[in-house]
């Protein structure tokens, strides 16, 4: 049906709490508080404590200790030069203190979300095995949560058992953190094959045991079955309630060949209300962050599909690929357009497979308090060279995010960026902004499938006013701890 990587949906549970749910950034508590940054402050994961920004990714078809897609998770600690494989952590399930062990097929690091869940000031990260058999389950799934500390993410970490394993699979597949009662701790939702979306609350206890309790959420659906589960969730406050919301976008049928309608589900004062969800734009990747300073958080999504593959018509798709906006009220949901490279003066031209939308990420770039968005154009051909891919940068204003002006991109071939426009690269599998150098403005790391599947993560900092090329670097899986045997698709898939 599409180039796409077949797991490459799994991504995207970005997660806030009051007022910094609008920066589109993670839930981060401290010891002395649980009270959220300013909406003008960029988030950042803060592994070490150190209060520079730190990012994790995953190489979830890497061979470990010879064992074909059994997974590993990187996490680049920021510094002030920004990240590189020099200060670094490399997890597998084999590593010294990990739940479980490495075997075939887990795909550990499938999704990930991460947030303090143990409120020690720390923040911590969850992360799935989708492919996890467990016993006679085969491909049950597992999770995981790995505490960070001083020393980072440092392999230490513990279970979170599937409530429910025989009315589902792959266990863990997708996970967005968030505060969804507003109660000022930690929640952390779960997805897997079935309609059912299962929320733990309050943090966790050092033995796996949601100190808060459990629930279960279950969207309504309009049409088909759900035979595998949600797309992707994404967390965020929506309508300025200080309470995360929760997107769901989509959920797959039994053929794998569309989906049913995005909802939000409110956060509530008794957590996620599955009962008050409300229908919004179709796609497959979400963020969400308030490009216009309003207060409200935006839902931003992608829909990178073609509008028909394959003889399937995907709603609300345009060829080439489109960025959906739905503007956050108070109400929840506000006005929504639409942006192409057709649109106004954003970078490129709308072409069939170019796959604009294919990821996206929030966050500050120029320290203006309107978050900016970034957009993985992962199907983009440049001068004859297919699937080599691009990412554009689009900036926030009072009224929205700006097609008119100021737009950026950048390819291998735009200079100052390493490396060479090659087939097949789709540089823009994954994207993030974030703070990696401390200086208050959101920094910009691009994961390609560089190498037939190998895979980097292409680091482009802020200047302060925008992003550049200065100080640009590549950071590869053969300096980072991971093997290049098979295709492992590094840096294919951010925590958030």
């Amino acid at each position: 049906m599409h180039k796409r990587h077949p797991r490459r949906t799994a991504r995207l549970a970005l997660a806030t709490a009051t007022a910094a749910a609008l920066t589109g950034g993670l839930l981060t508590f401290t010891a002395s508080t649980a009270s959220a940054a300013d909406s003008t402050d960029v988030p950042h994961a803060d592994f070490n404590g150190d209060g520079i920004g730190d990012v994790a990714f995953s190489a979830d078809s890497a061979y470990v200790s010879g064992k074909k897609d059994a997974g590993q998770l990187v996490v680049l600690y920021g510094t002030a030069t920004g990240v590189s494989s020099a200060k670094r952590h490399t997890i597998s399930q084999n590593t010294t203190g990990a739940p479980g062990s490495a075997e075939a097929g887990d795909r550990f690091g499938h999704d990930t979300a991460y947030a303090d869940f143990n409120g020690d000031g720390y923040d911590d990260i969850a992360v799935g095995a989708a492919g996890e058999d467990v016993g006679s389950d085969v491909d049950g799934g597992g999770l995981a949560i790995f505490w960070g500390s001083a020393s980072g993410i440092t392999g230490k970490g513990i279970t979170v058992a599937d409530p429910a394993p025989s009315q589902h699979d792959a266990w863990g597949k997708n996970l967005a953190a968030g505060d969804f009662d507003g109660d000022g701790t930690a929640d952390l939702a779960v997805g897997n094959t079935s309609r059912i979306i299962h929320v733990f609350k309050g943090g966790f206890t050092t033995s796996g045991t949601a100190l808060g309790g459990r629930y279960t959420v279950k969207p309504q659906i309009l049409s088909g079955g759900a035979a595998r589960g949600p797309l992707n969730l994404t967390a965020g406050d929506v309508n300025g309630d200080g309470r995360t919301d929760l997107v769901v976008d989509g959920f797959e049928n039994d053929t794998g060949d569309g989906w049913n309608t995005n909802y939000l589900i409110p956060g509530t004062d008794g957590g996620l209300s599955a009962g008050d969800a409300r229908p919004l734009k179709g796609g497959v990747i979400t963020g969400i962050g308030d490009v216009n300073g309003d207060g409200y958080g935006d839902i931003v999504t992608g829909m990178h599909w073609n509008k028909t593959d394959d003889g399937v018509t995907f709603p609300g798709a345009e060829d080439g690929g489109k960025v959906w906006i739905t503007y956050g009220a108070a109400s929840g949901v506000g006005s929504t357009t639409g942006i192409t490279q057709n649109t106004g003066n954003v970078p490129g031209t709308s072409e069939r497979n170019d796959w604009f939308g294919y990821e996206l990420d929030l966050g500050d770039v120029n320290g203006d308090g309107y978050q900016d968005l970034v957009v993985g154009v992962a199907g983009e051909n440049i001068g004859g060279v297919v699937d080599t891919g691009m990412v554009t940068v689009l900036y926030g204003s009072a009224s929205g995010l700006n097609t008119s002006s100021g737009a950026q991109s950048f390819a291998q071939s735009t200079a100052g960026v390493p490396g060479n426009d090659e087939k097949g690269d789709m540089l823009g599998i994954d994207v993030k902004l974030d703070d990696v150098t401390g200086d208050g403005r959101a920094d910009l790391l691009a994961g390609s499938a560089e190498n037939g599947g190998n895979g980097a993560v292409l680091y482009l900092p802020s200047n302060g006013t925008k992003i550049t090329t200065t100080g640009a670097r590549t950071i590869s899986p053969s300096t980072s701890g991971v093997s290049t045997t098979g295709a492992p698709y590094f840096g294919s898939n951010f925590a958030d």
